[in-house]
């Protein structure tokens, strides 16, 4: 097995998008902010540049004091300075509003996650199994609802999927950049959720091709996803779940994105077997998830709260190496590459025979 890390950015890495946590450290700073996108100040400021205050006050309805309470934390917080009577994003606010989609997905499933935080943290410490149970967090993402066609379920559905889609969006650059995916053919991508991590590879190697197994409601919304994607002839999505269905064969790379951690150890160290046995020879079992949580190193800032309620599933590779070892695989690899929290690369090759 060989190890390396961990990983800091190389040239050209694709890590841009972290600029955006600058503006998810305090509640009041990210609520702020949420209140901005949704009262319209940010595309009146993407629109205009320095607007006066009281053009702009009357254009958002606002009050000399909501205006001056709104602009006042915004100031604080970085989003925006004044000119004279008018006011601007910041330079770093611009380059953070290049990653809108992933900044709007966590400033919402941080504020989901702050009444579990604020109500049952000693029972995610203590009793993390009741905790799950009473969690609102955990009940939007309950798979049981992807089962089932109904119109309240999509909506919930899609809900969780906006975050995980917009995460995988950034995150899947930096997988490539650590693994060779230009010589596999076939990818099966398990849990693979809207399939967002498929077209990218696809895109970047026109010689694979991709399978995304997942639950029926989940397909559903990645196929309209994926759909207007010219990549999207190269993708296809199988119904199914992963614990009872036979898994899709022939594919020479099954990757886990980050869909391990949403399971107990017993449950991931089958779904890390059953993805061996699936892997077709000389084929690659590749795992991109998050490692422990590093909290005594740095104040954990509130965008990070709905990590930290998956905290007791963000697990050391150990366990993903030991069922590679288990399963035959050879030639096992870890690497440790730093996000906004620790992330592990691990793969394995099964052997001809």
């Amino acid at each position: 097995m060989t190890v390396s890390g961990p990983g800091n950015a190389s040239p050209g890495e694709q890590r841009d998008y972290l600029c955006v946590e600058a503006f998810l450290v305090s509640v009041a700073g990210a609520q702020a902010l949420a209140t901005a996108f949704q009262l319209g100040l940010i595309n009146a400021l993407g629109r205009d540049r320095a607007p006066p205050q009281p053009s702009l006050a009357a254009t958002l309805g606002l009050d000399a004091m909501g205006r001056r309470l709104l602009l006042d934390l915004l100031v604080a917080h970085q989003v925006i300075e004044e000119d004279g009577d008018g006011i601007r994003l910041t330079g770093a606010f611009v380059d953070g509003l290049k990653y809108r989609d992933l900044l709007e997905a966590r400033l919402e499933f941080a504020w989901a996650a702050l009444p579990d935080f604020m109500q049952l943290l000693p029972t995610l410490i203590a009793n993390p199994g009741d905790f799950q149970r009473r969690s609102r967090l955990f009940s939007l993402f309950d798979y049981a609802r992807c089962v089932t066609r109904s119109p309240e379920d999509l909506g919930r559905t899609r809900r969780w999927m906006r975050l995980t889609t917009a995460l995988t969006r950034y995150e899947a650059p930096v997988c490539m950049r650590h693994d060779d995916f230009g010589r596999y053919r076939r990818m099966l991508d398990v849990g693979g959720n809207s399939g967002e991590f498929s077209p990218q590879v696809c895109r970047r190697h026109p010689g694979i091709w991709a399978v995304v197994l997942d639950l029926p409601v989940v397909c559903d919304i990645g196929r309209q996803h994926v759909g207007p994607e010219p990549e999207a002839t190269r993708i296809a999505f199988c119904e199914g779940n992963a614990f009872s269905d036979p898994l899709p064969e022939g594919c020479d790379l099954v990757t886990f994105k980050s869909m391990l951690h949403d399971w107990p150890d017993r449950e991931a160290t089958e779904l890390v077997a059953r993805g061996c046995r699936a892997v077709a020879p000389r084929g690659t079992v590749l795992i991109f998830e998050r490692g422990p949580l590093e909290l005594s190193q740095a104040p954990l800032s509130y965008g990070m709260l709905p990590f930290l309620l998956f905290a007791h599933y963000f697990r050391p590779p150990t366990l993903y190496v030991s069922q590679m070892e288990a399963a035959g695989l050879t030639e096992i690899r870890v690497q440790r590459i730093e996000l906004e929290s620790p992330f592990f690369l691990v793969t394995g090759r099964k052997a001809v025979g």
